[in-house]
């Protein structure tokens, strides 16, 4: 494969680009590649690990036996393992950037329970003005998550700013904010704050105990580290992380998508941004950062933390408001802003959010909805599928067929 060191960021959306992606709206695919099918005791254990998770509902099968599952679940953010992107995203050689996700849970995902995914193209909206790149798309892709009997555990909305990297180097928004270098008075504080996190675990939190205006948290994740971002992508996988001969197939197929980055002398791809700060610095980011599906997880684990083994989270949502570099703290913080019963299901909303050591938004304030158990109505009622997403999974084509028309 010989070809001309290039950056990925030379390529620009043009018109028919766009076109080309916009005519793929509401086309559902099957994930072409999956790093976890099946939710094996160490699929959920390293991803339990990757997000710093310790509730013995995922990793103790004596102790989850007793408990109203009567064996191991998954945290419902393992969802994320199994595949980070379902569909056809296109616009290829133009930089994604996690920016926010919806997530409606329908059941849990129950040890060995196997994992298909589909995905689609929601939505494409320019974006009349960036501060951070030129010419820019929020879009938004639709997956579903089924497992072997072909119920739908899962449905998730996830929104990625698709920008001209060169543009956002140039204007460097993000340069210049120096790592916070802590001193062991400030170490002791966030220890003690790590220590201090609290798994409710057995105790059911009934519905009728619940009010408005009770906290979750706070819960620390940080400072953030290289060896963090290894972690999570021992549990969560990668979609373009491959060795040898298998990342040579991949970038001949997709030579576009791959970043030469001059400080480096590599030509590597741009999923490196999370591990190296060459490679953040060439979309105008300082250091090295997170991973969207990652804070979007530790907010997962904020909730489960909270609500006890008794509850299921069946709607989160969260927004990605500033870089996540590496040094950077994130506390997460919630309340409850709301309590009401909707279909024989006793049910709290809660408003959460996330702030840095220079007290920045890492997430604004977002809603999410837990399912209690109550004394009066009994445990929890899981929700249903809409009928519209059932149909949607009937008409699903399968893999094998649309590789071998060559659709994806």
């Amino acid at each position: 494969m010989k070809e001309a060191k290039r950056r990925g960021t030379e390529t620009k959306i043009t018109e028919e680009m766009i076109q080309e992606l916009l005519g793929e709206k509401g086309i559902e695919y099957p994930a072409r590649r999956q790093f976890n099918e099946v939710a094996t005791k160490d699929a959920i254990r390293h991803w339990a690990d990757a997000i710093g998770d310790l509730n013995p509902l995922w990793r103790d099968e004596e102790y989850a036996r007793k408990t109203l599952y009567g064996g191991l679940i998954a945290p419902p953010t393992w969802l994320f393992s199994t595949t980070m992107m379902a569909g056809r995203m296109g616009l290829p050689g133009v930089h994604g950037m996690h920016s926010g996700t919806d997530w409606h849970f329908h059941k849990p995902v129950w040890l060995n329970d196997r994992i298909s995914v589909t995905g689609q193209l929601h939505e494409l909206i320019e974006k009349t003005h960036s501060e951070f790149a030129g010419r820019s798309f929020l879009q938004i892709m639709r997956q579903v998550y089924r497992n072997q009997k072909g119920e739908i555990v899962a449905e998730l909305f996830t929104q990625t700013i698709r920008h001209e990297r060169d543009a956002a180097r140039e204007k460097g928004k993000y340069y210049g904010i120096t790592k916070h270098v802590y001193n062991d008075e400030e170490l002791e504080v966030i220890w003690a704050a790590i220590e201090r996190e609290e798994i409710r675990g057995a105790p059911p939190r009934y519905w009728e105990d619940v009010q408005v205006g009770d906290k979750l948290g706070p819960m620390l994740k940080g400072p953030l580290s290289v060896r963090d971002e290894v972690g999570w992508l021992m549990g969560a996988g990668s979609p373009f992380f491959r060795a040898h001969k298998i990342e040579y197939e991949w970038e001949r197929r997709h030579p576009h998508t791959l970043e030469y980055v001059e400080e480096t002398g590599e030509r590597d791809v741009p999923e490196l941004v999370h591990i190296f700060d060459a490679f953040a610095r060439t979309i105008g980011v300082e250091r090295a950062y997170d991973y969207g599906c990652q804070r979007m997880s530790w907010l997962g684990n904020l909730y489960t933390n909270w609500m006890g083994d008794d509850a299921f989270l069946w709607k989160m949502r969260g927004d990605l408001r500033v870089f996540n570099q590496m040094g950077d703290i994130t506390t997460f913080e919630g309340k409850v802003i709301k309590k009401y019963i909707e279909d024989g299901r006793c049910c709290v909303d809660i408003e959460a959010w996330g702030k840095n050591q220079r007290d920045e938004w890492s997430m604004r304030p977002n809603p999410a909805t837990v399912i209690l158990p109550s004394r009066e109505y009994g445990p929890v009622v899981y929700p249903n599928p809409s009928v519209k997403l059932m149909k949607e999974a009937e008409e699903a084509r399968p893999l094998d067929e649309l590789i071998k028309e060559g659709i994806i």
